[in-house]
């Protein structure tokens, strides 16, 4: 098994068959920097000082030309050959709560949500605990290469149900497997859980959660996760989605089922291409714009949580940036 050392320090690490330098240094416990795990971000470049690995994709988005002159690798596509010595600044930030790990899972049950999302559940046996907003890599039967999916639910006893809300994305391998060929009882490896847009349960501030497509999956487990919290009885928390027309929207009628619904719960949908006709009387514009005209009051009073397609999330960045939110009240993970 390659043991994995990080220069100039007494940090070593080994990486099982088949696993990445990323992933094997957080099953190990450690802050290695990350947030895609696919190989989009970049946020997981590591130095090779010594050793050799293989590329579990050579072309990904993420690595540069002047990466690769500097001997940089993606941590979370590389596999090493043998022992490798790599260069890297770990953060505590990244060092998981809950240990990932790879396990089996059979599919049980699946909801339509909407016209392109749908609601799987898979049953697990011996599965980590797993954070409210985080997600898992799952390998489906002929694709190459696993897929980022978030969980929609709150962890349950021993972690036996993991359900994720996934939106059918255009000639996507992994979403054509999933709505159009996985059959019930289908087995499938799932690896995880992984992210840092988790739910801050210590924090005084009220919740702003902020999502669009299948990005509504991970924030509906941190409101199920937060109004299931005594300790977050008094916060309130403030629910927008976003979507082109009424039939892309989701999330009120799960949102609806929670305690204190209306009275700390708020919901409030956004629609940037309403039809003619539709009687939509709601906010029509991109969700990030109803945001703090909505909320009201100073910006940085709350915490932020959000998720969704790559220009939504940079939108609300920017507008929380230039209403000086600080980035620690800021909560999301990467994906392309």
């Amino acid at each position: 098994m390659p043991l994995i050392t990080i220069v100039d320090s007494n940090i070593a690490f080994e990486c099982q068959a088949e696993d990445t330098i990323a992933r094997a240094a957080l099953r190990a416990g450690l802050g290695m920097p990350y947030e895609c795990n696919v190989g989009s971000c970049g946020t997981c470049k590591v130095e090779m000082i010594a050793g050799a690995i293989a590329s579990a994709w050579p072309e990904a988005p993420a690595l540069s030309e002047r990466d690769r002159g500097k001997n940089r690798v993606l941590g979370c596509q590389a596999h090493p050959l043998g022992d490798c010595t790599i260069k890297v600044r770990l953060a505590e930030q990244y060092a998981p709560r809950h240990r990932p790990q790879r396990f089996a899972a059979t599919l049980i049950a699946i909801r339509d949500i909407t016209h392109d999302i749908r609601e799987f559940h898979l049953q697990t046996r011996d599965a980590p605990l797993f954070l409210p907003g985080q997600y898992a890599l799952l390998s489906l039967p002929g694709v190459k290469g696993q897929r980022a999916y978030s969980m929609s639910n709150v962890v349950n006893e021993g972690g036996a149900i993991w359900q994720f809300q996934i939106k059918r994305m255009q000639d996507g391998q992994g979403t054509t497997v999933l709505f159009d060929r996985l059959q019930m009882g289908a087995r499938l490896e799932i690896d995880g859980p992984f992210g840092s847009g988790f739910l801050r349960v210590d924090s005084s501030r009220d919740v702003v959660c902020i999502s669009g497509g299948s990005g509504i999956s991970p924030m509906l487990s941190i409101a199920r996760a937060m109004m299931g919290t005594p300790a977050m009885a008094a916060r309130k928390l403030h629910f927008f989605y976003g979507g082109r027309t009424r039939r892309d929207l989701c999330g009120e009628t799960e949102l609806r089922e929670l305690p204190g619904y209306g009275q700390r719960l708020f919901y409030y949908p956004s629609l940037s291409m309403p039809e003619t006709g539709d009687g939509w009387s709601g906010h029509g514009g991109f969700v990030h714009e109803n945001v703090l005209s909505t909320i009201g009051g100073t910006p940085a009073d709350f915490e932020y949580y959000f998720a969704g397609p790559p220009a939504m999330t940079q939108a609300i960045q920017r507008l929380l940036m230039q209403n000086k939110v600080p980035l620690s009240q800021m909560h999301f993970d990467q994906f392309y």
